[in-house]
């Protein structure tokens, strides 16, 4: 019986093995090799076509002290989380609450808030070159309907970035849905409490809801702010970091650095340098979360 029982775990433990070992082999061979790969490069001075040598931390120590690029694509970038995320998180936020309430055709404006963002995003980048045009966009169309003046919007320097951060709007359905999902589960009985004490709309907001979506308000910044710093496929395709770099995003810099200029050791210590300022700044987040988010039972 125990031969048998023993049989039995030995066979199980050879089929786990063996439908675990494409995804482990997936891993290793695009995901971790790569990752490796891209450490050695950077300390060489790697061209496409051309030789390679090892230069140590060379890489690294030009591009944080003689590459005035870098600093500002990454200034470009921090400018670009700074006026995306806290826009993305409001307007998300506010179609959540707005799609939790219970009105008729509730289903279909749900659908319909959604949809923007399961639209390939170079297609909708598309959309958005028309409505920013200058001369015959729609955006400018409404201004001038309004008697208000138009704006070069991605075409100037000043307007550039806010108008990206404004068009980063467009597609903050999949945050939409966990603000959806993290309302839904807000307890019932908290607001019935609030409304036994004579609160308001605003008292059940401020003293239930926040409190309560402070975990779901968290994930979904820190996704964000991840999300944003690897912005790349819709600046590129509308600006390709101009005018005069004002939306040289980091990654739009390294796609330049590795692509058009070929230098692969440069690229992958930007890439390195990149991949440690969002673990910084995640770390970042995750402590100071410990003073505004709030979970269930009243811990922090």
């Amino acid at each position: 019986m125990r031969s048998n029982k023993s049989g039995l775990l030995k066979m199980e433990r050879r089929w786990g093995i063996l439908l675990a070992l494409p995804v482990t082999l997936g891993l290793m061979l695009f995901a971790i090799g790569p990752i490796i790969a891209s450490f050695a490069f950077s300390l060489t001075d790697w061209q496409i076509g051309g030789q390679s040598s090892f230069v140590g931390l060379n890489n690294y120590e030009t591009i944080l002290t003689k590459d005035p690029v870098f600093t500002k694509s990454l200034f470009v970038t921090i400018y670009y989380v700074l006026a995306t995320v806290p826009v993305a998180i409001i307007a998300a936020f506010g179609l959540a609450m707005l799609l939790n309430r219970k009105v008729k055709g509730l289903s279909i404006f749900r659908t319909i808030f959604f949809l923007p963002s399961i639209v390939p995003r170079i297609a909708s980048t598309m959309l958005w070159l028309w409505l920013f045009n200058p001369d015959f966009g729609l955006l400018n169309s409404m201004l001038e309907y309004v008697g208000l003046p138009g704006s070069q919007w991605i075409y100037a320097e000043e307007t550039a970035i806010p108008s990206i951060a404004l068009m980063s709007v467009w597609g903050v359905g999949n945050y939409m849905i966990i603000f959806l999902a993290g309302l839904q589960s807000v307890p019932s009985h908290l607001y019935e409490a609030v409304e036994v004490d004579g609160g308001g709309a605003w008292r059940k907001f401020y003293h239930v809801t926040l409190p309560s979506m402070t975990p779901t308000i968290f994930f979904n910044m820190v996704m964000m702010q991840i999300g944003a710093f690897q912005s790349f496929d819709s600046v590129y395709v509308m600006t390709q970091g101009g005018p005069n770099n004002a939306t040289l995003l980091y990654v739009v810099y390294l796609y330049r650095v590795a692509f058009t200029e070929t230098k692969i050791g440069y690229a992958s210590a930007l890439s390195w340098i990149l991949f440690i300022i969002i673990v910084v700044l995640t770390l970042i987040t995750f402590r100071t979360s410990r003073k505004w988010v709030y979970y269930e039972g009243g811990g922090k």
